[in-house]
């Protein structure tokens, strides 16, 4: 099957990079937020080069969807690595009564040097990156008990550098969403666009739904086959096109002639994948760096 090269060259990537960088040096900690389903494919690879030697802590979000055992085996690669990970859930809350504390360990040590130098309450600053659409509105709604950060299920609605307080002694700089220019990896691009990284609009829709479904079939999920009642030898030996018409066929979605709107379907796929309707599906694991 023929699967579509995903590229994505936003024109305000470069500008968010200096934006980044710039900000580097007012903070003292950067959080970098994932999608726990897709660690690999949801951190920025430049992102070590630009913020160099600042400590880094990294929130594992939408865990809620995400396999629990994948889950833990990210968190023990982190922590191999010197790097404390948090599974998280920034639409619920879930994990988030974590952040704070962690923030302030990883900083401990400043924050006496601080205290030593005469400095009564010093202020921690962190920095929040996160590609397009991995839920950083959403955490940053939640941890400052705020709701001027907007969200919205599409990738690129933060525009600008902003600030919030979130106690006393911590300040959160959040940054827009970043994309970087070339995916190196096919399966990057892929596994961005499933999740919601990548506009839909710029994609081929029923390509990628093709391209999702040869992973479901040779993984399917009982939550997947329930949704439209297929037994898993239904799309086990067929062409993922067949898959796709069997699930519109499945959901009703007939057009004039009797022929099925394959690409409803293939919206109906992501909406319901997206919508955490298919059970825990993590799509990457650290065996797979």
């Amino acid at each position: 099957m023929q699967s579509q090269n995903i590229q994505w060259f936003p024109g305000h990537m470069t500008k968010t990079k200096r934006k980044i960088q710039a900000g580097l040096k007012l903070i003292d900690v950067v959080v970098e937020i994932l999608d726990a389903r897709i660690p690999i494919s949801s951190s920025n690879p430049d992102l070590a080069d630009i913020i160099q030697n600042k400590p880094k802590l990294v929130l594992l979000n939408k865990c809620d969807k995400a396999d629990r055992n994948a889950t833990n085996k990210w968190v023990e690669y982190y922590k191999k690595q010197g790097v404390t990970a948090i599974p998280v859930d920034c639409k619920s809350g879930r994990g988030l009564n974590r952040f704070v504390p962690a923030v302030r360990e990883i900083l401990a040590d400043k924050f006496k040097a601080q205290q030593a130098k005469g400095l009564k309450n010093p202020i921690l600053r962190v920095m929040i990156v996160g590609i397009p659409n991995v839920g950083k509105s959403s955490f940053i709604n939640k941890v400052s008990k705020q709701t001027r950060a907007k969200v919205e299920d599409r990738p690129g609605v933060t525009r600008g550098n902003q600030w919030y307080t979130i106690s006393k002694d911590l300040e959160m700089l959040d940054t827009p969403g970043v994309l970087w220019p070339k995916f190196e990896d096919e399966k990057v691009g892929r596994h961005l666009a499933f999740t919601g990284a990548i506009k839909d609009q710029i994609l081929d829709i029923e390509l990628l739904a093709m391209d999702f479904l040869e992973l479901m079939q040779n993984h399917p999920t009982d939550e997947f086959l329930a949704r439209f009642k297929l037994k898993k030898e239904d799309i086990t030996d067929i062409q993922p096109y067949d898959a796709l018409e069997l699930i519109g066929r499945k959901r009703g979605m007939l057009i004039s002639g009797g022929e099925i709107d394959t690409e409803r379907a293939a919206n109906l796929l992501f909406d319901e994948y997206r919508g955490g309707k298919f059970g825990l599906i993590t799509l990457e694991y650290p065996e797979d760096l």
